[in-house]
């Protein structure tokens, strides 16, 4: 996934008009050194991905649950998760301090008022809830030693969620809502920002917020076109943070995630009342998650 905003940024650039026009000798240097650059992406994904170790994460964590157009407020939940898949590191070529690391991965994830001790109150909405799916992590962090890392990080999912509604007495709108999605799987995705700190070669602890919107249809054409928007954002950042790295190094890691993590908060703000934003769409459910975990690489 992180490969195809680089892609979709190559291509639009080899087929644009003015690409074609443009004959003299600068332009032509400036091309190749693209393609090699771009080629030299592949490899490097390549060769990190052959050198991947299993990768084990359990969460905890403390969930706000809401939709814009629900009346009643949700309980509070909490949650637990585990994640499974590999992880490989690589030192950049911008300074042998700064350390690229990505965790490709499946999850499961239980995220119920239960897990919170029940709510109190008896107008809450109670959920209980069990979502999958799978996700790509990446982050630059700063090496502190043989195995000792800060990694700042953004991660993006694509889930499954079961949304189990209790038997709450609850308005006509809110029982409209409910039956879209009570008891049965629904399409969504999230994005998630933290940071990880690494001490040894096993252990990794771990900390994040996550925004997760769970649609009450799947639209594909809308959702792809909301897709393209996101991923043709997140290869412009890419094209910028690369820059950054590049003119001062041990600024990168920053860079990157505070601009990752500021288009992931504003384009789900903005999915909050259009699951599909741009276009015209039902809001979604959406849960707000703080976690705290340990990871350990094998």
């Amino acid at each position: 996934m992180k490969l195809t905003s680089i892609t979709i940024l190559y291509l639009i650039v080899l087929f644009f008009p003015f690409h074609i026009s443009a004959q003299d000798s600068t332009d032509t240097d400036e091309d190749w050194e693209w393609d090699e650059e771009w080629k030299l992406e592949w490899e490097e994904e390549w060769i990190g991905w052959s050198n991947k170790k299993p990768t084990l994460s359990l969460n905890y964590g403390f969930s706000e649950i809401s939709r814009t157009d629900v009346e009643s407020p949700f309980a509070d939940n909490n949650l637990i998760e585990l994640k499974l898949g590999y992880t490989y590191k690589k030192i950049t070529k911008y300074a042998d301090y700064i350390e690229k690391s990505s965790f490709d991965y499946g999850f499961l994830n239980r995220n119920s008022a239960e897990l919170a001790g029940g709510s109190g109150t008896t107008s809450d909405i109670e959920t209980d809830n069990w979502q999958f799916g799978v996700g790509w992590s990446d982050g630059y962090g700063y090496k502190m030693g043989a195995d000792a890392s800060i990694t700042p990080y953004y991660s993006s999912t694509f889930t499954w969620t079961n949304l189990d509604f209790a038997d709450d007495s609850l308005s006509q709108n809110d029982e409209r809502i409910k039956e879209l999605y009570d008891e049965s799987f629904r399409f969504g995705s999230s994005y998630e920002t933290g940071v990880r700190i690494q001490a040894t070669s096993l252990i990794v602890l771990e900390g994040g917020y996550e925004r997760s919107i769970v649609f009450e249809r799947h639209l594909f054409w809308k959702w792809a076109g909301s897709g393209i928007i996101e991923l043709a954002a997140n290869g412009i950042l890419d094209v910028f943070i690369k820059e950054v790295f590049k003119s001062s190094p041990s600024a990168g890691p920053i860079v990157f995630f505070v601009l990752k993590s500021a288009l992931g908060y504003g384009l789900y703000e903005l999915r909050q009342d259009k699951m599909n934003w741009p276009f015209p769409s039902a809001p979604p459910i959406a849960f707000d998650n703080i976690k705290f975990g340990v990871t350990l690489t094998f």
